[in-house]
């Protein structure tokens, strides 16, 4: 019986992805145990260190099909982990007491350790293609946007105006730098560990570092310099990568949130019958998507912390803090795969309301155009003096409820200066975009030079 969200058969993949709980589903955490011993006899009956006969015989008997479930259950409760209770299975179902070689020299952490990262690595796969269809969302809507006038939002005040593109690239450049991010930290944190009792390997007396070296080589992970056994920042660096990754996600949210307002109305998630709908208020549409992406992120980011906490281990085998990641690590990685995924449904079914948008620029009667008017009449006045005259005609704009062009055009310190028509350009939205598309086409060059 499910009882946490992620693995309720009502919510599970509504907060989480079925691929990714089965990254950390409890089958394929053993299937991970059998498959260090497997490489681990394979390795060292290549070496000469255990006899090929029982390297063989090992390996025959390294699959999960042969788990008594029940069995392990039981014996990880008696010990305190799960490992030796792998083991004692395997050696069990080998004939001729050939199973004894099985676990040659390595001790519980470096097989849990080394699962973990393997769990890692196939868990940052998923990560790193939903970033990518993620990135490809973003660039569609960058450039079918690119001269799309929109207010831009200050304080959520009206600011100055923006291209829809431009709000969309600014986000994808932020994405296509946790890609670069995650390239970067692959050959740090997908690392192996074999280092015996207190990491020296002081448990083989010949071939350690050899075995060590060729054990990761068929894994296919990076061969650790010196054990990590409580050394923890390569765990606490994928979860802070995924914590940053949540937070964009976060920003992604708030702003389709704060579009999706009655009174903004300017992009909407992708429609659906009944989605989003109130039980008392027939006409609402809510933001169903961001509303899970703000909720995961938010929990991920508290387990992010909690892996920091984990990093803070005693002498060479810690008594506490090793446990938190077993706890924190599975989470952080299931809930984000909720919001990635989340985040993908909704910028590839982006609804967007251009004409609401352009309205939306036009509800201050002008006001948000008083930075071009200001430099507009800075060579004439200079720049503070045209500020503080542009101030006060806003707030008379403001108070006769009239467009702030008709104020400008009345004024005898601008009219002498500056024609209508000319007073009409400067208080054009589509006239002061800006660098918009030059920066949007930059991050669109830098995002196919990524693909």
């Amino acid at each position: 019986m499910a009882a946490t969200i992620i693995d309720s058969r009502i919510f599970g993949d509504i907060f989480s992805d079925a691929r990714m709980r089965q990254v950390w589903s409890d089958e394929n955490r053993t299937a991970k145990y059998l498959d260090i011993e497997r490489a681990l006899a394979k390795v060292q009956g290549e070496l000469g260190l255990i006899p090929q006969e029982a390297a063989d015989e090992i390996v025959k008997n390294c699959e999960l099909s042969m788990i008594d479930w029940d069995q392990l259950k039981a014996k990880t409760e008696q010990i305190g982990y799960p490992i030796i209770a792998v083991v004692n299975q395997i050696n069990a179902n080998c004939r001729d007491r050939l199973g004894e070689y099985c676990h040659w020299g390595a001790t519980t952490q470096d097989v849990t350790d080394t699962a973990a990262v393997l769990q890692m690595r196939e868990g940052l796969a998923l990560v790193e293609q939903d970033l990518k269809d993620i990135s490809d969302a973003l660039a569609a809507l960058a450039q079918k946007y690119r001269d799309t006038p929109v207010i831009g939002r200050s304080n959520l005040q009206q600011a100055t105006p923006i291209t829809f593109g431009y709000k969309m690239a600014s986000i994808l450049a932020g994405m296509d730098r946790h890609r670069e991010r995650l390239q970067q930290l692959k050959p740090r944190v997908l690392m192996g560990e074999f280092g015996g009792a207190s990491g020296t390997l002081s448990s083989l007396e010949k071939g350690a570092m050899e075995t060590q070296a060729a054990l990761m080589k068929e894994l296919g992970l990076a061969q650790p310099l010196i054990s990590w056994h409580t050394v923890r920042d390569t765990i606490a660096e994928v979860g802070a990568f995924l914590g940053l990754v949540g937070g964009s996600l976060g920003k992604i949210a708030m702003d389709v949130k704060l579009m999706m307002q009655t009174e903004v109305g300017e992009v909407f998630e992708p429609y659906a019958p009944g989605r989003g709908s109130s039980s008392t208020m027939p006409q609402k549409r809510n933001p169903i998507s961001c509303l899970y992406i703000h909720a995961n992120i938010s929990v991920a980011r508290q387990h992010v912390a909690a892996l920091m906490d984990a990093m803070v281990a005693d002498h060479e085998r810690s008594t506490g803090p090793w446990e938190i990641e077993w706890v924190c690590l599975p989470e952080i990685f299931c809930l984000m795969s909720g919001a990635l995924k989340q985040t993908k449904f909704v910028l590839q079914g982006l609804e967007v309301d251009a004409t609401r948008m352009r309205a939306n620029m036009n509800i201050t009667h002008g006001l948000v155009m008083s930075e071009a008017v200001m430099m507009g009449l800075g060579p004439y006045l200079g720049r503070e003096y045209a500020h503080d005259l542009v101030y006060d005609l806003c707030r008379q704009a403001l108070a006769e409820n009239r467009p702030l062009i008709d104020i400008l055009e009345a004024h005898p310190e601008i009219n002498q200066y500056l024609s209508r028509s000319q007073l009409e350009s400067l208080c054009d939205p589509v006239n002061h975009l800006g660098q918009a598309g030059v920066m949007v086409d930059r991050v669109l060059a830098a995002h196919a030079a990524l693909v």
